[in-house]
Formats: structure tokens, sequence, C-alpha cells
């Protein structure tokens, strides 16, 4: 399609909805993190479509050697396009950056030095900024930095709006309602959004599998005037006394307990004037003895008025989580037709592999939501759900629960050693808790989806004119177990993951609780491959892209994300076995246009350290999941993949990097 056609159907799209409904990026540009406020990760561009995508090239590359002290570190931006420019964060310090969207070059940056502040964040990791203008000419951008500051910049030219809180900054540790939030003990790794004049922020804090005390910092969210940086709201993501949900934070663990923040990015309603908050589970990943209850807000989609804070409905997908099973990527807002009636929906897919459908104004279940009973915990101390919820339509999108069907299967002998090695392991259905160790004969439960998912931050992409979903996720396993503390010592446990650690670190717990809070060795974790020989335990595909109709609920077909890895391929075992459906162990980072759904081999840093990762961009068919076209990428994608229209040309641009390789920015576009 030509320029001129492509501005006319983008027109057409405008006019069709009313202004600022949930509909995909508009008019070309990319002005929030996923595309849209609803995060669909959608735009109608069409310029490259089935018949030419063979042709991209790299048109430019944008380096960030000398932005920061690890220049190859887990970039997984995605940067903002209003106005011809593209906006973005670099380096550990998130410098922000903004370049010529059709040329690359750089116009100017901004830098913040925060001193030993911003030298060690909650979160290294950061996912870009937030924009906001007045459609007058005011235009702003908005960044948290490292050491949870909300800094609000001129998006002409770089400097810090001096009337937005002191100078340009609000210390975002103030106003959380409890003493000594030290510097480094909440930050954020997802952008703010700006709904209409509110600027509204989530919270990361340190990761929480062995934390060094049951208290911790609490990760409300909060909302800031767009003008003046004053907050004008805060929403208690644990429960206060006299708040709807306090009876849920039992034995007076309200006071105490922290996390329950909003670290992946959240999404908005422009038109309703509501956001939608992903919520996180609260301190101690594998052990909840501390904090008795179903304990809301934590691990719920939260609806509320994005003026006030009110909040509008709110579902929890996980009820006192014991794994770690956080939401983790940001909800997707779509409108679909379900029998005959139009509904505005909201998607939340988890890392259980579930998809969580509502009516995104009432909060209402689309398809009916039940909750089952599950296995029970016998940990000391610790009191787990006896039932959670599980949505009748979607199915699933990846393997759940785990048992013998589950393990590989390529050859007899492989199969063998496969059960062998699993009868170590406590196996059983979704929600399977944690055992204390070697309980039984067992050293821990294995997890299936592990406890980074199934989906995770990536979450998917949603096609805002058809309501199809199409969602990325990994089948990786993981053996979860606790150590009980010595009770003279602590009224708490030891609690430690026993996944897979970082390659070459030592597994490691902390005492949860009491006053004599100790480190203390383990013995050493499970490889990251527990399978026979050093393969993955469990069967493939390792990596998948499903698309579900939301209008139906029904899943319309699965493709394995890529090939297998090299050190499966060519492992003296695998001489003669068809590997072709055997996928990738990453999570493709996925993005749809009118045309084509683009993705890769995409984000899991540890897949690369591992010999797993790959550099391969793909286009897919939208409709079968056929690959149309794949390239050769410099390095592994580790953003999600953003377009818009720049001089008549569409451009497709992704961040990309590894394990040693420098971060970039790579723009690709037709000849």
């Amino acid at each position: 399609m030509s320029p001129a056609r492509t501005l006319i159907a983008f027109q057409l799209i405008c006019g069709a909805f009313p202004a600022l409904a949930q509909h995909g990026a508009a008019n070309g540009e990319w002005r929030y993190y996923g595309g849209d406020a609803g995060t669909t990760k959608y735009s109608a561009v069409d310029q490259i479509d089935a018949s030419n995508v063979k042709d991209l090239k790299i048109v430019w590359q944008w380096k960030s050697q000398n932005f920061g002290r690890r220049p190859d570190f887990n970039w997984e931006v995605t940067p903002l396009m209003a106005g011809g420019k593209l906006y973005f964060t670099a380096g550990t310090r998130r410098d922000v950056v903004a370049v010529d969207a059709a040329t690359g070059e750089t116009l100017w940056m901004y830098r913040l030095d925060e001193g030993a502040r911003g030298t060690s964040p909650a979160r290294v990791v950061n996912r870009g900024l937030a924009y906001w203008t007045d459609n007058k000419g005011d235009e702003r951008i908005l960044l948290i930095s490292p050491g949870y500051q909300l800094v609000e910049l001129n998006a002409k030219t770089g400097l810090p709006i001096q009337d937005f809180g002191r100078n340009g900054l609000v210390d975002l540790t103030e106003g959380l309602d409890r003493p000594n939030v030290k510097p480094g003990s909440i930050g954020a790794s997802s952008p703010a959004i700006v709904v209409r004049d509110t600027v509204i922020v989530g919270a990361a804090l340190l990761a929480g599998t062995a934390p060094a005390s049951k208290d911790n910092v609490p990760g409300y969210i909060r909302g800031f005037d767009i003008k003046t940086g004053k907050r004008v709201w805060t929403f208690h993501t644990i429960a206060q006394p006299g708040e709807f949900g306090h009876e849920t934070w039992e034995n007076g663990s309200w006071k105490y307990t922290g996390n329950t923040g909003a670290w992946a990015p959240l999404s908005a309603d422009e038109e309703l004037g509501y956001v939608y908050i992903p919520v996180e589970m609260p301190t101690g990943d594998f052990y909840g003895g501390t904090h008795p209850g179903n304990n809301l807000f934590s691990d719920s989609l939260v609806c509320l008025d994005a003026k006030t804070g009110k909040r509008i409905w709110h579902f929890q997908l996980v009820h006192h989580d014991v794994w770690d099973w956080d939401i983790a990527a940001p909800p997707a807002l779509v409108d679909i037709t379900v029998d005959g009636k139009r509904i505005k929906a909201v998607a939340q897919v988890t890392k259980q592999a579930l998809t969580f459908v509502f009516d995104r104004v009432t909060g209402k279940p689309v398809w009916p939501i039940e909750e089952k009973p599950v296995p029970q915990s016998d940990v000391p101390g610790e009191k787990t759900s006896p039932t959670q919820p599980f949505p009748t339509k979607p199915a699933p999108f990846d393997r759940i629960g785990t048992s013998i069907d589950d393990l590989i299967n390529f050859t007899p002998q492989l199969r063998a050693d496969a059960i062998k090695i699993a009868d170590q392991f406590k196996l059983g259905p979704l929600f399977t808790p944690p055992i204390v160790r070697d309980t039984n004969g067992k050293s821990a439960t294995l997890l299936l989806p592990s406890h980074l998912g199934g989906a995770n931050w990536p979450g998917g992409a949603v096609d805002a004119e058809t309501g199809v979903l199409y969602v990325a996720s990994v089948t990786q396993q993981d053996p979860l177990a606790v150590v009980l503390a010595d009770p003279k010592k602590s009224d708490m446990g030891y609690v430690g993951g026993l996944g897979p650690p970082r390659p070459g670190t030592p597994a490691r717990v902390t005492a949860v609780g009491g006053d004599d809070t100790e480190q203390i060795a383990m013995r050493p974790a499970p490889k990251t491959n527990i399978g026979p020989q050093g393969l993955p335990l469990i069967a493939p595909p390792w990596g998948r892209i499903t698309a579900i109709d939301l209008n139906t609920g029904d899943h319309l077909w699965m493709v394995p994300n890529g090939e297998a890895p090299d050190y499966v391929k060519e492992h003296p075992a695998m001489k003669g076995i068809d590997l072709s459906k055997a996928g990738r162990p990453s999570r493709a980072l996925l993005m749809v246009t009118k045309t084509l759904l683009f993705g890769g081999d995409g984000n899991n840093l540890w897949a690369s350290a591992a010999g797993a990762g790959g550099n391969t961009f793909r286009a897919y068919d939208k409709k079968t999941g056929k690959t149309i076209h794949e390239m050769q990428l410099p390095a592994m994608m580790t953003g999600v993949p953003m377009t818009y229209m720049a001089n008549g040309r569409q451009f497709i641009v992704v961040a990309v990097g590894a394990t040693g390789v420098p971060a970039e920015l790579v723009a690709l576009a037709l000849p």
C-alpha cells in the first residue's frame, strides 16, 4: 500500500471509533510501550506485507556501548515514537535518548546522576518511557529513574520541566506509609502510564526468592498530576484497616508485609478513564506463612479510576501465592464479539499459562471462572487456599501440572532415565505446593509451568481488528522446596527455590523472619536442565506461540518458537530424531500489524548463556502461524518490537543484545 493509502487507512480507522479508544497504535506512531494504552502491540500500518517482507533490510542501528557500565545487560526497552522522534532509555543509568525515527540520528539525551542512590537499583532492567501531550504543542516524556524518582522532560529539548515536582523530579520513595524506605529496596522495571492528565506509577522490588526479612516495602500504586507532579491518590495493594479486603491479611500481616507492586507494564482505557493494574505477590516467593490469608490485592488484576484511584473492580488470579506466579504480563485491552454481543474486554495471560478474560467495564468474566479444589501444603506454618480460580475458556496455552506423560520420550532409554530422575520429585496438578525438602524421599515439587512462566513480561499481542490474541510461552520445569529453620533461632522457615540458578551461581537461602537473620548455603541445586544426559526433562515444544480467538475462546493454532537449540540438535542421543517441532526454550517477543505477526527467538538471557538463544526474526501468517520470512539480527531480541511510519516509510525497530554483546536498536525497512 502506498504512503497516501496508508494515511487514508489510518484516518478511516480513527474515524470509525471514538477518539482514544483501544484500537491499536494510531496515525502511524507508537506513543505507548504497547503501541496504545491498552497494550495491544498492534498497528494498522501495512506497507510491509506478505509480498515484500522478504526484502526487509537493516537500515540503521543505534548502539549503546557508551551508555552505562554494562552496555550488554538485558535491554528490554521498546521505544516510543511521536512526531517523527523515537524516545527510549539506554544503559544502566537509564539515560533518556531521542533519535530521528527515519535515520537513527541522536537528537538529544538526558542523564540523571543519582550518586549512590542510582547505582544499586531494586531492578536493573527497564522497558522504557511514557509520553504525554496536550495536542497543542506541549509534549512531555516521563522517566522512572533507577533510584525510583519520577522525572518529567520536555520532549522537544530533553530538559526537565521545572514546575513538575522539585525541578522536574518527584521522589517516589516518599508516601509509602512505611519508615526506612532505603534506596535500592524499591524501584520500577516498567514505565509509568499517563491516562488523561494523571501519571500512574507501579513498583518493582528486590526479587523475593529468599528475602532477608518478612518485613518489606509495599508497592502501592499511585497517581500524580501531569503538570505539577503532586501525588493525587494512593491505592493500597495491601488492604489497610477499614479498606475492602483487609481481613484477608490475617494475624496483622498487613503491617509488615511488602511487595505487591506492579512491575509489569500497566494498561489503560483512555475513553473510560480506567487503568488496569497487574499486581504481584507478597514478600517471599515460595513461603507464605508470614502472611496468612488470601492477601488482597496480591496476584490480582485491579481496575482503578485513573483520576481518583478508586477501585472499580478486581479479580484475584492466585490466592495466597507460594509459587511466584504473580501477574507478570501487561493486560491486553480489546473489543470482542461473543455470542453476538459486543464487549469491551481485557485479557490477562499468566505465568501458569492461563488466560482470564473480563468485561473491562464491569469486571464480569466473559466466560465462567471456576474455583476448584487444589492440593494443600504440608509445610509447617503454611496454610494455602483450598481452591484456586480456573477459566473455563480459553484452554491453557502451555502444559500445566506435571506427570510422567510430560517427560521426554525421544528414545526408550531417555524415557527410562527421565522417569528415574522424575521419581526424586513430587509431581502433581497445577497449584501443587512446594514441599519440605527430602519429605518422603522427594527432594522438591516439580513445578510446571515454572515460576518464570508460561507467559512472562513479554505477554502477547492482540489484533485489535479481529480480536485474536497471540501469546508466547515456554515449557520449562522448576523444582521448588522449603528448608525449615531451627525454631530456636527463628519463627520462620528457610525458603529456597531449587530451580535453575544463573550459570555458575550456587543456590542459597536466607532466614525469612526473627531477629537472627542469617544466610546459609544449600547443597548444590539441580542443573538448569535436570533431564537425562543434560537434555530437558520435559517433552517439547519448549517454546511456542499460540493464537487464541477471544471472540470464541478457541485456540486457532500453535507453532513452535523456532528450532531446537544447538546443544540439543548436536547431542549424540538426538541423532536421527526429528526435532523440527521442538521449539527454542525462549519467549517470542511479538508485535502484530494489519498484515503480519512479527516475532523472533526471543528474550531469555539464561538461554543465551547456555547456548540456547537465537538471533532469528520472523514474520508469520496471522491466520495459520506459518513462517513467511525469517532473517538474522546482529544479536538476540531483548525487547518487544514496535513499528511506525516516518517519511512515508514503515520501520520496525527492536532492541537486541545478550551476554557479552553490546545492546543496540535495530531498524528494519524495505529498500
